[in-house]
């Protein structure tokens, strides 16, 4: 059986404004969503976020998409219609947050109604890729200790413009959102993951995201 290719994982968290107009805000989610249709992207979703658990950042809304490869992500960037969708919701965003990694993690799109943990961590300074790499190992064994995860995807950050200095990320994608709370509630792998590699993790970014339908206006 021949190894599963890599693609590129993009995921930006979005801080909407308090006061931002529900019409404004649903052209966003109609305006990001549409940008599914291009060519270059394998699976794109946006929507609100279920929850985001950070005591340093707050985040409203996430948009997760895949490419084939760099080449593909840096291509859609600069896509006309992606740069006339951002600029058109800069005046009602507060805070934006980008990410993107190398995973060999899944299937290229998970369904409508799973649910995501979306996990970004900052290492502390002056680590070695030793200590990096059984980061990475420690995240890998949580889908062997909670079965319900149907993709896990992990890898390292090259983007670091828009990432705050967060290097490690990772998606558990799970059937849906009452597994998400089973896997709140099972403290002995909350437990077993600080007590591996808490001592290299300098703060940490976790939301949850239930991807909607398709062109669904998740306000």
């Amino acid at each position: 059986m021949s190894e599963q290719p890599q693609i590129v994982e993009h995921v930006v968290l979005f801080k909407v404004k308090p006061d931002a107009d529900s019409s404004k805000l649903a052209a966003m989610v109609s305006g990001l969503n549409g940008l599914a249709s291009l060519n270059l992207t394998l699976h794109l979703s946006f929507g609100q976020l279920l929850h985001s658990r950070s005591s340093s950042l707050t985040f409203t809304h996430m948009l997760h998409s895949r490419y084939r490869s760099k080449e593909d992500l840096r291509e859609y960037a600069v896509h006309p219609e992606h740069v006339r969708v951002v600029n058109e919701n800069k005046p009602i965003i507060d805070d934006v947050m980008a990410v993107d990694w190398m995973s060999n993690g899944g299937s290229v799109s998970p369904k409508p109604g799973s649910a995501m943990r979306v996990t970004f961590l900052k290492l502390k300074e002056n680590l070695g890729e030793n200590e990096k790499a059984r980061v990475l190992e420690v995240i890998g064994e949580i889908k062997d200790q909670f079965q319900a995860i149907e993709q896990l995807s992990l890898g390292e950050n090259f983007s670091h413009d828009r990432a705050k200095g967060f290097t490690i990320a990772s998606i558990a994608v799970l059937p849906g959102q009452a597994d998400l709370e089973a896997l709140d509630s099972n403290s002995e792998i909350v437990n077993s993951q600080k007590e591996k590699a808490g001592d290299s993790i300098d703060s940490v970014v976790v939301v949850d995201y239930v991807i909607p339908p398709p062109q669904e206006a998740n306000l």
